[in-house]
């Protein structure tokens, strides 16, 4: 089955920045375009990036640009997300997320939070 565990949240300063890790296992990775979300508390779940299947190409909400960059590498089935000169309002629960067959398939998540 379907399997996505993210890590390598944690709590940084403002301006710091922190790699995200999502590691997926069963189903065919590289056929799949993959997306990270984030959901901060009392909001709802947003997209924050998405990358296609074999990585040419990207896509970011406006509020991480510049600042985020996903990528993945097929050999590993692994999708990252850089964050650099993080924010406060960066601080949420960050998912990693695939779609297949129509079903949405969702990792435990990985906090992030952003203070000093």
């Amino acid at each position: 089955q379907v399997q996505l565990v993210e890590s390598g949240g944690g709590l940084v300063q403002p301006g710091g920045s922190l790699r995200l890790s999502c590691a997926a296992s069963g189903f065919s990775f590289s056929s799949y375009p993959m997306t990270w979300h984030r959901q901060a508390p009392g909001k709802e779940r947003e997209l924050v990036a998405i990358i296609t299947s074999a990585g040419g190409m990207t896509n970011y909400a406006d509020s991480v640009k510049g600042r985020f960059t996903i990528s993945r590498d097929n050999a590993k089935n692994t999708v990252y997300l850089q964050m650099n000169s993080l924010k406060p309002e960066d601080t949420a629960v960050y998912y990693c997320n695939t779609v297949k067959g129509g079903q949405y398939y969702w990792g435990q998540g990985t906090q992030v939070t952003v203070s000093s």
